[in-house]
């Protein structure tokens, strides 16, 4: 399935406004991550926006495709393009982490519909993936299940237990997307602990790997397409991209990794994605 020149603008803008919430979410709250969910906009809103089978109306519809986020710090990415895509309002993203809220700093799956798993400590989402989608194929569901993940919580073990598992079982209808933006909260990773060669390493496991700029929306959907042709392994979008994307100030930076705007920033920022809106526009 191809996408057209207009539908890839119209995401690249719904990207736009996704960046915009995130800004004023982490303001308004405070505290949180900035740089992953920034440079996950793009694909986020293609998710929702075009990949994902599903329906904000009813989230739990049976046969809408599953999407698991591993690294729960980065969910200010997902809260803001939910909201945008129907899930909620959109003003409600201003409660992000705030007492009594439905937007926690990490996803709570009994929170907010439409969340389909609780994440927090690293790690975990691959294995919690892969069983949902092994015992998807045991119930003859034609479903798909995605999961996204961070290069630095690789770090974890437990990852590539869940890569091992996914693989044995030929979990062809499992799809991760892992945000390789190469920061963490000390640094970057390959001075932390080193994953390159990352992608190979992922091969060697077994897995179906495709490369990609993260930030390139027609790549990623061409990526999210080639997944569905892959029966017998599961896929790997190895996507490269960059934190703190739109924000030229603080992108490739890793202390924004888990630092917010102040109030003064946040203003600056939203001047930068303005100016960016309007060039999309023209």
């Amino acid at each position: 399935m191809t996408i057209t020149d207009e539908k890839v603008r119209q995401i690249a803008l719904h990207a736009n406004d996704i960046r915009q919430t995130i800004v004023r979410m982490l303001a308004a709250a405070g505290s949180g991550h900035t740089a992953g969910p920034l440079g996950m906009s793009d694909i986020f809103a293609a998710l929702y926006f075009h990949v994902l089978k599903h329906d904000p109306k009813n989230p739990d519809w049976p046969e809408r495709d599953r999407l698991f986020l591993s690294n729960g710090h980065i969910v200010p990415v997902r809260y803001a393009t939910m909201a945008h895509v129907g899930y909620f309002p959109v003003e409600e993203c201003l409660t992000l982490r705030k007492f009594g809220s439905r937007l926690q700093g990490h996803p709570e799956r009994q929170s907010l519909p439409g969340l389909e798993s609780t994440s927090g400590p690293l790690g975990s989402g691959i294995s919690q993936a892969a069983g949902y989608a092994y015992a998807a194929r045991m119930d003859g569901k034609n479903f798909r299940v995605y999961i996204a993940t961070s290069d630095g919580e690789h770090d974890e073990g437990n990852s590539w237990e869940g890569a091992m598992f996914a693989a044995a079982k030929k979990l062809g209808n499992l799809t991760q997307i892992i945000d390789r933006n190469f920061i963490q909260i000390d640094g970057n990773t390959e001075d932390v602990m080193p994953l390159e060669p990352f992608g190979d390493k992922y091969r060697a496991f077994g897995w179906h790997v495709i490369d990609i700029d993260g930030n390139d929306i027609r790549q990623f959907v061409a990526a999210c397409e080639e997944a569905k042709t892959v029966k017998d392994k599961p896929t790997l979008i190895h996507a490269l991209t960059v934190p703190g994307k739109g924000i030229k100030s603080i992108e490739h930076d890793y202390l924004w990794h888990g630092k917010p705007p102040s109030k003064e920033e946040a203003v600056a920022f939203l001047k930068e994605l303005e100016l960016a809106h309007e060039q999309l526009l023209k």
